[in-house]
């Protein structure tokens, strides 16, 4: 006896004439639909405090030449202009994360927002002999390189921020922030001591860096 195709599909719990769905040919499971990809819009509120750091740094670089490091007022200025965007700086990454705003142009133009922010600190202080030249050297040469690691392996992963990096970058604001205040003679010389703590841990979180860097890509290969 030959069952015609109707029968078959009845047999099965199909209904005639209505294709079956795509699954397991015996079970008739369905596959699970696919989960859509939310991409990311590049103009959010994360890369948007990103940006208002970089426009900040000329305006900021501008105001320690016009207080020349000797007119109080523009001190101040500059102080409240290079704290504001240093505040910047701890928050965008915490929103980018908090709220799944991460994007590729977020990953590029924030360490360089930080390092032309720090670099133009550290340059002008230098400039106006507030600060020794050798500290800047080591301070930019340490966070130049430690970011081109970064690039180096962003396609292999992300060199997450350690508590070390967080505690560097805290120091140095604090000490780029006592050179830039109009301190009185008798706080002046704290300032040398938290610029000193501030290379020390510099140099040991970017030699951490560097092992992270090459475990990543050591285990990538």
């Amino acid at each position: 006896m030959t069952v015609g195709r109707d029968e078959a599909e009845e047999a099965r719990g199909a209904v005639p004439g209505v294709p079956a769905e795509r699954g397991d040919a015996v079970t008739g499971a369905t596959e699970s639909p696919p989960v859509p990809v939310v991409a990311v819009p590049v103009v959010n509120a994360a890369n948007a405090l990103t940006a208002l750091r970089l426009v900040l740094v000329p305006v900021f670089a501008a105001s320690v030449v016009m207080s020349g490091m000797t007119h109080a007022g523009w001190q101040v200025i500059a102080c409240v202009i290079f704290a504001v965007a240093s505040v910047t700086d701890l928050v965008d990454g915490w929103i980018a994360r908090r709220f799944a705003l991460v994007t590729a142009v977020g990953k590029v133009a924030d360490p360089i927002a930080d390092k032309a922010l720090t670099g133009a600190a550290l340059l002008l202080l230098s400039w106006y002999d507030r600060l020794p030249w050798w500290v800047t050297t080591i301070i930019l040469a340490r966070e130049l390189g430690i970011t081109a690691l970064r690039f180096w392996v962003i396609r292999r992963g992300v060199i997450a921020a350690s508590r070390g990096g967080k505690i560097k970058t805290a120091l140095q604001i604090l000490a780029i922030t006592w050179y830039l205040w109009p301190m009185p003679a008798a706080l002046t010389p704290i300032g040398p001591w938290i610029m000193g703590a501030a290379v020390a841990v510099t140099l040991v979180t970017g030699l951490d860096y560097i092992a992270q860097a090459t475990r990543l890509r050591r285990t990538q290969t």
